[in-house]
């Protein structure tokens, strides 16, 4: 029996919650905030400035600050503490399930954004917000398999 079989769900989710918060957050705030800027630029360029635009740009900047945030999650963060120690070695090994994470609040946020700041109908929203989830949690969830087990 593994370890992964002595653990309830609600203990492996609660793992996959404390991975996620090792992730580099604050530069991934900043990459995001960035990427916004950028896309709202050239959005504006493109079409005007207007909800659409504003929508575009935020949705890229979650897009990027989940991204970053994640990947680093799911690489094992960089923490020295003991605990911190111990969930990083479970994040290396169960990059998957620490990438659900970002994916599912990607997926959550963009829909909000998208309801709130576009006139885009709600089934549209929903499908917009879960294909860049999937992509979040596809990207993050890669790294972490193969750019997280080889640290140690």
């Amino acid at each position: 029996m593994t370890q992964n079989d002595e653990m309830s769900k609600s203990e492996q989710r609660s793992l996959a919650l404390a991975s996620a918060t090792l992730g580099p957050w604050r530069a991934a705030a900043a990459v995001g905030a960035l990427g916004g800027g950028v896309a709202l630029g050239v959005s504006t360029i493109a079409e005007g400035m207007g909800a659409h635009a504003a929508a575009t740009a935020v949705s890229v900047a979650l897009t990027l600050f989940f991204l970053v945030g994640g990947a680093g999650a799911a690489m094992g963060g960089r923490s020295a503490a003991a605990a911190d120690r111990r969930i990083r070695r479970w994040a290396v090994a169960h990059s998957w399930r620490v990438a659900a994470v970002p994916a599912v609040l990607m997926a959550v946020s963009d829909v909000l954004v998208r309801q709130l700041l576009s006139s885009e109908g709600f089934f549209s929203s929903v499908g917009d917000g879960i294909w860049r989830g999937i992509v979040v949690g596809g990207v993050v969830g890669l790294v972490g398999r193969y750019g997280g087990g080889r640290r140690g």
